[in-house]
């Protein structure tokens, strides 16, 4: 008893919120997180062109931005680019997150990992330079171009990150379900179809979730990966600020913010659900 009260006492000691100038610095990094962002949406709003002095309320730009029929290209571009990404990458997530999970410890599987997350430890840059070139390499040999090489970029980037949660789903899932299901008779796909799937789909959605935010928001990638007419809606935004920034930029980002947030904050919440 008298040792269970000294680490009580231990942790409360140790305790960061209680240490002096905790809260400071925690409201000062949060103020440098958001404070952009903040000041970018209101700035949105402003009804002139300046993004420095705001001079009344408005929503033209964001009229303005519905309007222009590059931004809706780029725009659906865009999605049908992430839906893509989306769908190939949690599939080839599931199965690897099963691989990785559902079988015994095998050399070299702590390898195997870590080329599943690859893409999380190598800056984006070094990716998207290595994926250009292989993928040079194949138009020059077959002479084929195609959508369908951007939407390979970003589907193997997107794995880890539809990767991470999945795994952490099945981690934390109890096997005695899937052990029952085979006593009853029931063959494998019977299990993970009707065992192991309902009971990992939180972790699949949180990871779709993920892959899509990562995939709509990329530029590096898609910018050195696109062909000629595939400009997505972050390479278009990146373009426009070259010729000078405006507050539909800011109409754009605040758009995009939105959009994200509404994506992560249920992936967050099925990440963080565990039954």
């Amino acid at each position: 008893m008298d040792d269970r009260r000294t680490t009580i006492r231990i942790r409360r000691y140790f305790d960061a919120c209680r240490m002096p100038g905790f809260a400071s610095l925690a409201l000062f990094c949060l103020l440098c997180l958001y404070g952009p962002l903040i000041m970018m949406a209101i700035f949105s709003f402003n009804e002139s062109r300046s993004v420095t002095r705001f001079q009344g309320f408005s929503l033209s730009w964001y009229l303005q931005a519905g309007n222009n029929p590059y931004i809706q290209d780029a725009a659906l571009l865009s999605i049908k680019l992430a839906v893509g990404a989306t769908l190939v990458a949690t599939i080839a997530a599931t199965m690897a997150a099963l691989a990785t999970t559902r079988c015994k410890p095998f050399k070299g599987y702590t390898f195997v990992y870590a080329i599943i997350n690859q893409p999380l430890m190598v800056p984006e840059i070094v990716i998207a330079v290595a994926i250009l070139a292989l993928f040079s390499l194949i138009k020059k040999l077959t002479g084929i171009q195609s959508f369908g090489y951007l939407l390979l970029a970003h589907s193997m980037f997107c794995i880890p990150f539809a990767y991470m949660p999945i795994r952490a789903r099945l981690e934390n899932m109890d096997l005695s379900f899937e052990q029952a299901a085979a006593d009853l008779y029931a063959g494998p796909w019977q299990v993970f179809r009707r065992v192991t799937l309902p009971l990992l789909m939180p972790g699949i959605l949180a990871g779709a979730m993920l892959a899509f935010v990562v995939s709509l928001d990329d530029v590096i990638i898609s910018l050195l990966v696109a062909g000629p007419g595939e400009t997505t809606l972050p390479v278009f935004m990146l373009g426009q600020l070259r010729r000078g920034f405006t507050p539909e930029i800011n109409a754009i980002s605040t758009v995009l913010i939105g959009v994200s947030s509404v994506i992560i904050l249920p992936a967050l919440l099925l990440t963080m659900k565990k039954r």
